[in-house]
């Protein structure tokens, strides 16, 4: 039953690596679901992900309608991934936000790619401290980060360190994980011409369904650096929120103690 929701909760949009329409498949599933259970479990048991499934096709999106069209960093890159590949990510990651969930491993400071959590939630944090703060009749000063190209910064052995370290993800499990990230190849489709094939040593695809969820735990330790600082934070993705009545002076302590998170 679970296969099946992930499998009608994907969207009907085929990938250039998919020879059969995503249609097609819902309307056959009754027939199909049995084999796709079997593709799946055999991932999952054998702790590998098949490199055909880690192809991508990669096409650019403008990030606003208002930007320029003719400015590269303008446009965001999407990964079209297979329709198999989006079942067993979906599958991977129920699984996985149950064990989040379940052993409250989950970032408190983290609004994004969260159950009950929004842009809404961030927001009601840090106005509720400026508020706090002003009551107090205390200076606020609120720092606004931005990683650009988060997705991309992703470091494969930082993260699989992290799943094991700080997630408790261990034997083929972990295998499957570092399968699922290494070697990934994609191609740049325009118009209707590709690229030659490329492949990937850092980063998740952006239009994956597990690629969210494994930067936020990624990204997990920034606030335990953070609170080291004494600074009020919230993080939304990778968009970080300090704010604090010292943050003045605490903020120089940040330069030199930011080296951690590569640790």
């Amino acid at each position: 039953m679970r296969l099946q929701c992930a499998l009608f909760h994907c969207p009907n949009i085929q990938s250039d690596s998919d020879l059969t329409p995503t249609w097609l498949l819902k309307v056959c599933a009754p027939v199909l679901i049995p084999t796709i259970t079997n593709i799946v479990n055999l991932s999952l048991t054998s702790g590998h992900f098949h490199p055909i499934l880690k192809e991508s096709v990669i096409s650019s999106l403008l990030k606003k309608p208002t930007l320029d069209k003719d400015q590269l960093s303008n446009y965001r890159p999407i990964s079209n991934l297979s329709l198999i590949s989006k079942i067993i990510e979906r599958v991977v990651k129920s699984r996985l936000t149950d064990h989040l969930d379940s052993n409250d491993l989950l970032n408190p400071n983290q609004s994004a790619y969260c159950k009950h959590h929004s842009t809404e939630t961030a927001l009601l944090y840090i106005h509720d401290h400026l508020i706090n703060a002003i009551r107090s009749q205390k200076l606020s000063c609120l720092c606004l980060l931005d990683l650009s190209a988060a997705f991309d910064t992703i470091d494969h052995n930082i993260l699989i360190t992290r799943l094991s370290s700080w997630f408790g993800i261990h034997g083929s499990v972990l295998n499957w994980f570092e399968s699922y990230l290494t070697s990934c190849s994609f191609r740049v489709k325009c118009d209707k011409d590709f690229s030659s094939e490329h492949i990937s040593s850092c980063g998740v695809p952006e239009g994956s369904v597990l690629g969210p969820l494994l930067f936020v735990m990624y990204t997990t330790p920034l606030s335990t650096l953070i609170s080291s600082l004494s600074l009020n934070h919230h993080l939304y993705a990778d968009d970080t929120q300090l704010c604090s009545p010292s943050i003045l002076t605490t903020l120089t302590q940040v330069s030199p103690t930011s080296r951690l998170l590569c640790n």
